[in-house]
């Protein structure tokens, strides 16, 4: 696995960040937070930035989204009990989709990187992701890197 550029390491380049507890069942036996454990704090941290940016709540009866796609990179080892910050932001945008970038801390050190790749679709079939809805997506994109 290559090293996630640099950018993606460091809490300044997204604008959003939540705290996440750590839980005692999320560690394997050597006392790390194993894989399924990383998986839901990313999670969590993803709803929570959704529901923080107002993204959740665009969705009329007609339209809704769902994830495709979740790839994430274990860079270090997380422990129980220091809580894990998520700092999360809007990758790449394409015509029916777009990615959240979102990266784990621990004390200051990422520990793993998580890329969600969402799409948008409807009951009728959809072209293209509505402008506005673009617009608002734009807005919390990820500072740094090339997209």
């Amino acid at each position: 696995m290559a090293r996630p550029d640099p950018w993606r390491l460091s809490p300044d380049a997204y604008p959003h960040h939540e705290t996440i507890q750590t839980r005692f069942q999320d560690l394997d036996v050597l006392g790390h937070i194993n894989n399924v454990g990383m998986a839901a704090i990313l999670e969590s941290g993803r709803v929570k930035f959704n529901k923080a940016t107002g993204l959740d709540a665009w969705r009329g009866d007609q339209q809704r989204w769902l994830v495709a796609q979740v790839i994430i990179n274990y860079l270090g080892e997380g422990h129980f009990p220091a809580d894990v910050v998520v700092s999360s932001g809007i990758g790449p945008i394409g015509t029916r989709s777009w990615t959240i970038l979102s990266t784990a801390f621990q004390h200051g050190q990422p520990i793993a990187t998580g890329d969600t790749v969402v799409v948008m679709g409807r009951t009728v079939e959809l072209n293209a992701l509505p402008d506005d809805y673009r617009a608002a997506l734009a807005q919390w994109q990820v500072r740094g890197g090339k997209l």
